[in-house]
Order: structure tokens, then sequence, then C-alpha cells
């Protein structure tokens, strides 16, 4: 009688287990929500004198708490817009068109003059680069 050799080769798990998919969704959640907190630190600290007249103290950091919120209205319509492109194209070459946009974004955000050297279109500059 002869027997079947049991092979030694440890059982992998799919490359889209559930554990994986967590951890990189939790990886992917915590990072953004990071630059949620660095992005409301610096408006509280720098973004409002640096982008915004000085009238009032007030106003320049409720101004540059609204362009915080912009990222929060951006959120919807870029997931109904990238995931209705990412059914259509493909997912990998939407998430590569995505991340692009948000490094170009946060790129020109930081080379952003402020409001002393090109006046109103400081604040109107950076929400419109917020919502990238």
């Amino acid at each position: 009688m002869s027997s079947a050799a049991l092979s030694d080769t440890p059982a992998t798990t799919p490359a889209n287990s559930p554990t994986r998919v967590a951890t990189a969704s939790f990886i992917g959640t915590a990072i953004e929500f990071y630059d949620f907190y660095v992005y409301a630190t610096a408006a509280a600290l720098v973004i409002g004198p640096v982008f915004f007249p000085q009238t009032s103290s007030t106003a320049q950091m409720l101004s540059a708490f609204l362009t915080f919120g912009i990222a929060f209205l951006a959120r919807p319509l870029g997931s109904a817009l990238f995931g209705h492109y990412g059914d259509r194209i493909g997912r990998k070459s939407t998430l590569v068109a995505s991340l692009l946009l948000m490094g170009v974004s946060t790129t020109l955000i930081g080379l952003l003059p402020g409001y002393a050297s090109i006046g109103a279109w400081a604040p109107i500059l950076l929400c419109v680069l917020r919502f990238g």
C-alpha cells in the first residue's frame, strides 16, 4: 500500500481576507483622520492670520474653520464621482487618480501665497484646493 505524502506547506490566507481588508481600511482611515487633525490644528493657529484679512481674530478663525469644513463637503461628492469612475474604468486607475489629485492639492496648498501677497485670491484658492 502506498500512502500520499502530506506536504509541509503552510496554509496561506487569501490576498483579500477579511482581516487584511479590515487592517488596510483601518490604516487608511487613521491616515485620513490624522490629516483632518493636522489641518484643524493649522486652521486654529496659522491659516486664519495668513490667508484672511486682518479684520478680527474671531473672523479669521471662523473663516479658517470654514475651509476645514469644505473638506467634509467634498468627501461624499468625491466618493460619488470617483466611485462612478471606479466602476467604469477600474479601481486601480481611479485610486491612482484620486491619490494624485490629493497630493497635487496638498502641495499647492503648501506653496500658496498668503493674503498679503495676492489678496482675496488667497482664501479663494485655498478653498478650491481644499476641495481637491
